[in-house]
């Protein structure tokens, strides 16, 4: 019998069961566009995120430019509502 080193988990799979034949009809990615639709994963330059280390300060900031496109520009005219 082959004995385990620390830390190894014994192998609990039966020896009546062919991982080959039980994944032989499997398909790769198959949810991924479902899962793509669930998610907003946007990947930041390198230099974005050392400056921005956490999802936290990403939507902080992100918040701010919110923020700050609501603020009137000056010297820029809106157009009168009738």
């Amino acid at each position: 019998m082959k004995t385990k080193s620390k830390g190894e988990k014994a192998d609990e799979l039966r020896p009546e069961y062919d991982l080959g034949e039980l994944l032989k009809d499997g398909v790769q990615g198959k949810y991924a566009g479902r899962y793509r639709e669930g998610t907003n994963i946007v990947m930041l330059e390198p230099d974005v995120a050392k400056a921005f280390p956490t999802d936290e300060a990403v939507n902080g900031a992100l918040r701010l430019v919110i923020q700050l496109r609501k603020l009137p520009i000056a010297g820029k005219k809106t157009a009168a509502k009738a």
